[in-house]
């Protein structure tokens, strides 16, 4: 599609409210009622122009791309983000005109080279934007407020260009989507979170490749998926396009030793890097995913099993003694979530009110 995007102008402000309108309309016809509820406004629209950020895709659609600090970032809960270093732009206000499609890849390919550190948010009722966010290559990080304490699902993007294109490629096209079938803790969004927290420990394309593949075993079973991904990436002759045989070895070997009951350290640095991305130790989250494996599992339990094998999960692996290790010490990215949730089991009373949310939200 040949589009031209150029910045907005006063002349546009009519025709983008319009945009709103359409949009905020899909919106409520999908459910999702709480999302632009009285905004974007004029003035809104009128301050993204005097700022120079409001952009308009010539005959079918707006987006604002903001780049430095957004203020409503700076908390984020159920989470954390994973680069807090590096500046990033916001895309925001994104619509479309009545009629039109492929808007939203318009707007992403758009600001994807316009920035290699992107994020986004979006109300969780908001389905489409986030099968579209999740297409584009986000990753979830958890949920951020509004100036009026409204939530939204949080999510970043990096442009990764130490990584050639069609290697990309080959791991959106061929290895992501074997994550669908999976399980929760092994889904797409996992495989992405762990690419980002390795990428930013080591960045390169065999780094890019081993967290792609870490859990692709994962069809073989949890138990023995860490020694299936080394074969399966050994035995993946497109693999050879990029990399070496001794760097296939050690990319299969990472993915190997990244199992967190492991109690030997990993052969490599590489293998070091993607065990620490993989844990990915946020409190809430290892409780989630500790409940949802339990619901999954073992359907025949009533609450307090399940309690019962959440606290005992909980202590066999992270609590003080666990077998979790972290391999880079103080270095890891997962050293002060460790200490926050070994806090967390240590509080049961805390805890138990915690498993109780979720217990209530997940159960079926």
């Amino acid at each position: 599609m040949n589009t031209t995007i150029r910045h907005s102008t006063p002349d546009d402000i009519d025709l983008i409210l319009q945009m709103y309108d359409h949009s905020r309309g899909v919106m409520r016809a999908d459910g999702n009622t709480a999302q632009w509820e009285g905004y974007p406004l004029r003035e809104d629209v009128e301050e993204d122009i005097r700022r120079g950020v409001s952009y308009v895709i010539e005959g079918i659609g707006t987006f604002a791309l903001v780049p430095g600090i957004e203020p409503t970032y700076g908390y984020i809960d159920h989470g954390r983000w994973i680069d807090t270093v590096s500046p990033y732009s916001t895309l925001h206000r994104l619509a479309a005109l009545q009629g039109t499609n492929g808007v939203a890849d318009i707007a992403f390919a758009f600001a994807k080279k316009q920035a290699d550190h992107l994020r986004v948010d979006t109300h969780h009722t908001n389905r489409p934007m986030r099968h579209i966010l999740e297409k584009q290559g986000f990753v979830y990080c958890g949920i951020i407020y509004m100036p009026d304490g409204g939530p939204r699902d949080a999510y970043e993007w990096w442009r990764y260009d130490c990584v050639p294109a069609d290697l990309k490629e080959y791991v959106e096209t061929e290895i992501l989507p074997r994550h669908m079938q999976y399980d929760s803790a092994h889904r797409p969004d996992h495989i992405r979170r762990v690419i980002a927290r390795s990428m930013m420990l080591q960045p390169s394309a065999m780094t890019y490749a081993t967290a792609a593949m870490h859990d692709i075993g994962i069809c073989e079973g949890r138990e023995v998926h860490h020694l299936a991904s080394g074969r399966i990436i050994r035995a993946d002759r497109n693999l050879r396009r990029w990399f070496t045989e001794e760097e296939i070895e050690t990319i299969a070997q990472a993915a190997e030793d990244h199992r967190a009951s492991a109690t030997t350290k990993p052969r490599s640095l590489l293998g070091c890097i993607i065990s620490e991305a993989d844990r990915d130790i946020e409190p809430e989250t290892i409780v989630r995913r500790t409940v949802e494996y339990g619901l999954s599992h073992y359907p025949e339990l009533d609450r307090e099993g399940h309690w019962q094998r959440t606290l005992e999960h909980l202590h066999e692996k992270y609590a003080e003694g666990g077998y979790i290790k972290l391999w880079m010490g103080d270095a890891s990215p997962n050293a002060a979530p460790l200490a926050d949730l070994r806090a967390l089991i240590k509080d049961e009373k805390k805890l138990r009110a915690l498993f109780n949310d979720l217990f209530n939200t997940l159960k079926p």
